[in-house]
């Protein structure tokens, strides 16, 4: 078998249209899929420029494969299975700014060029002081984007509307005040500052697709499958949801809904990144600790386990769902989608892995449900209170893959009888961001779950709790 090249069959080309800092499987399964589909249908007639963030990237492997790759869909959607290939040929070029600067910032010179979106993960958008605007390049992402805006201003042209998509809260307004203090300390002029604000719109973005990537394990059964040899295909879930936060005008300029694709323009993202968090994040926080002690593995399995399904189906009906401000139908709709993405027989999600750093994911994805329901019921969650003694115990028991801060605290704990570790632990702000002694019925309620799953186990624990929820 040959290579995937031109070779292999007739690709449309279109103009460049996006400048795309980061060639990696979430972007060339998530962005540049999209801009495939609106091609498809005549909507949209660009292509994207991408920009390696980092100096060892993807160019010369895309290159070689005259910038084309298969994203494989595989899963289920809407109670089918998806099990699709297609070849993606939205990306023109890559620029390495490591080697090729003048031509990086040549970008600035094409008025065509009006969208810059972005995944160079969460680190990538940091504030680096010792860059300057004279270096070829600077080392972080948003320092080189101010040098490439510098040029745009310098130029005349008119500025971009910029989409982030790293996965960390107000992206757009994290990436413009970094670039911001570029510009002080570049001392560059107040009337670029002044044009940075007034000619460019930085919009906050969510993003959700498993991608898990390059299919390694079936890599040869799918080039014999395709009749080519891909080195860069992708494969990931067929759910996606962009959610953008921005005026409506980026419908026109990105014409995704158009292409009947699951982008939401918005001018507040907060309840849909809520509706993320807390149900497709909680959920996975809340099964971890309860479904290991059970000795199950996977989410798979949590989901097709008959006591396991009830639980998770009692947490997004009785005690997220009911505390998040978005219609009760549109959340009911949102639930089900996930449990069937949680059910994906194309994606072995072990819970171990999910239980990487189970501390701060509690804190950020169950806490403000469990308070919030508290103060508005004036009792507790059962189902996320039993998912927090269960983490305790099974920190307890040995230790979790944490911060190292947050194990010594553990291990603290371990030191002390057993009638004093749950108190002592819910009182630690570091582990919790606050006291949590001070919601009156929790130190009890929480011992009680502890003693009863070392008594009969987290099996035994759920049950009892759907029980008395009926």
């Amino acid at each position: 078998m040959e290579q995937l090249s031109n070779n292999y069959g007739e690709f449309a080309h279109f103009p460049e249209k996006v400048i795309q800092f980061g060639e990696g499987n979430f972007m060339r399964g998530f962005v540049d899929w999209q801009l495939q589909q609106m091609n498809k249908q005549g909507l949209f007639n660009g292509s994207a420029v991408v920009v390696q963030p980092i100096s060892q990237g993807l160019g010369k492997m895309l290159k070689e494969q005259d910038y084309l790759y298969t994203v494989i869909l595989e899963g289920l959607l809407d109670g089918k299975t998806v099990n699709t290939s297609e070849i993606i040929s939205t990306v023109n070029r890559v620029l390495n700014p490591y080697e090729e600067w003048q031509e990086y910032l040549a970008l600035a010179e094409d008025e065509n060029l009006e969208i810059i979106l972005s995944n160079t993960t969460e680190a990538g958008i940091a504030y680096d002081e010792s860059d300057a605007l004279n270096d070829t390049p600077p080392k972080s992402f948003p320092a080189k984007l101010t040098a490439l805006l510098y040029k745009r201003y310098q130029l005349q042209k008119p500025g971009f509307t910029i989409i982030p998509c790293e996965l960390i809260d107000r992206n757009g307004e994290k990436l413009l005040a970094i670039i911001q203090q570029y510009a002080d300390l570049w001392d560059l002029e107040a009337d670029f500052k002044t044009w940075l604000t007034k000619e460019n719109t930085f919009c906050c973005s969510l993003v959700d697709r498993i991608v898990p990537g390059y299919p390694r394990d079936r890599a040869d059964e799918l080039n014999e499958k395709h009749g080519y040899i891909d080195n860069l295909m992708v494969k990931a879930e067929p759910f996606m949801l962009w959610v953008i936060e921005g005026p409506q005008k980026i419908k026109e300029i990105l014409p995704l809904q158009e292409a009947g694709l699951n982008v939401i323009v918005t001018d507040d993202m907060t309840p849909y990144r809520e509706r993320k968090v807390h149900l497709l994040n909680g959920p996975h926080t809340a099964m971890v600790p309860l479904a290991r002690l059970a000795g199950l593995e996977t989410v798979e399995e949590v989901m097709l386990d008959a006591d396991f399904s009830v639980f998770v189906d009692d947490l997004f009906a009785r005690e997220l769902i009911p505390m998040l401000d978005l219609p009760e139908a549109e959340l009911t709709a949102y639930a089900e989608q996930i449990k069937e993405r949680f059910k994906n027989p194309f994606v072995r999600h072990e819970l171990s892995s999910i239980a990487l750093n189970s501390v701060s994911k509690f804190q950020a994805r169950l806490l403000p449900i469990l308070l919030r329901f508290y103060d508005t019921k004036k009792t507790l969650p059962l189902g996320i209170t039993a998912a927090l003694a269960a983490l305790i115990v099974s920190y307890l028991q040995e230790a979790g893959n944490d911060d190292a801060e947050v194990l010594a605290l553990f291990a603290e704990a371990k030191e002390l009888p057993t009638t004093e570790q749950v108190a002592f632990l819910l009182a630690q702000t570091k582990l919790w961001g606050q006291d949590l002694t001070e919601v009156a019925p929790l130190v009890d309620t929480v011992n009680e779950l502890v003693q009863k799953i070392h008594e009969v186990g987290t099996r035994a624990v759920i049950k009892e709790i759907h029980q008395q929820a009926e």
